[in-house]
C-alpha cells in the first residue's frame, strides 16, 4: 500500500476511533463512574473501534486515493456472490 493511501486511511478510522472514544469521556463526566472506569471503557472503545473501522476504511482508501490499480479481491470487499 501506498504510504500516502496508509496516512489517508489512518485518518478516517484513527480519527473515527478517537472521536469515538473521546465522546465517552464526555458523555461519562459528572457520572457516578470514577476516572479509571471512564479512561478503562474509552481505551476498550478506542481498540475495538479500530478493530472495527480499520478493514473499512482501508480498502476504501486504497480504491480511492491509490495511483495504483485495486486487485479484483479489494475492489470487491464484503460483497459476495
Amino acid at each position: 500500500m501506498e504510504p500516502k493511501v496508509a496516512r489517508i486511511a489512518a485518518l478516517y478510522y484513527g480519527g473515527l476511533s478517537l472521536g469515538a472514544a473521546l465522546l465517552f469521556i464526555v458523555l461519562t463526566a459528572g457520572s457516578k463512574y470514577d476516572n479509571v472506569a471512564r479512561f478503562g471503557g474509552a481505551t476498550w472503545i478506542l481498540l475495538l473501534g479500530l478493530i472495527v473501522t480499520m478493514p473499512i476504511f482501508i480498502p476504501y482508501a486504497k480504491k480511492k486515493y491509490s495511483s495504483q490499480p485495486v486487485s479484483k479481491e479489494e475492489s470487491h470487499f464484503g460483497h459476495h456472490h
